[in-house]
């Protein structure tokens, strides 16, 4: 009966240890996961930003990523979204300007975990209003520029993906007989995509 008492505290002091090492592993486990989102090797990835739809219009992107390289094609239509409010140095008091049917390229690197750095390439489309005449007209402006993001999972799969561009075009204009429309050589828009990653190969 002593001997009992005697290793009574040894059992405790085991078993505190052994449940101790369970929740480690658990905790290892869950951790390990979480940075395998960051460590794939190969992943396919189909993502959109969502503020296009609320403006009537659409943008879908496929992306590839290997290792932490991540190329993204996309198209954009911006609907009834005012893009002149982004630009820099803008005519937005006396025009609009929207997103026709345009695609995007796209190549950025993690630098870490989810935090992207990336540059582009958009050939877009866009279509001037005249505020005070409801006149309209095409402009096509070859936009680059670079971003910065964070990717954020919920779970294994969604992730939202909310950053910041800067677009950078040459000089363009256009005339509306009593009046000149001239594009922001700069836009500054902050972004906010939801995706899905929908195949993984980690490493």
């Amino acid at each position: 009966m002593k001997k009992l008492i005697y290793l009574l505290p040894v059992f405790i002091a085991l078993s505190l240890n052994i449940y101790a090492q369970k929740n480690d592993s658990a905790s290892l486990v869950a951790e390990t996961e979480k940075e395998s989102r960051f460590n794939s090797i190969r992943a396919f990835e189909v993502e959109s930003l969502a503020p296009m739809f609320i403006s009537g219009g659409y943008h879908f992107a496929f992306c590839y990523r290997y290792q932490g390289f991540r190329l993204r094609a996309s198209i954009i239509n911006g609907g009834k979204y005012d893009a002149e409010t982004a630009g820099l140095n803008n005519s937005a008091n006396n025009f609009k300007r929207y997103y026709k049917t345009s695609p995007g390229f796209f190549l950025g690197y993690n630098i870490w975990k989810g935090l992207e750095l990336y540059t582009y390439l958009e050939l877009h489309n866009f279509e001037i209003e005249q505020k005070a005449t409801g006149n309209k007209k095409e402009i096509k402006s070859t936009d680059i520029g670079g971003g910065i993001s964070y990717q954020y999972f919920f779970g294994k799969y969604f992730y939202i993906q909310p950053g910041i561009h800067i677009y950078l075009r040459k000089e363009n204009s256009v005339n509306f007989g009593n009046a000149w429309y001239s594009i922001p050589k700069t836009d500054i828009s902050p972004v906010i995509r939801i995706g899905l990653r929908f195949l993984e190969f980690s490493m």
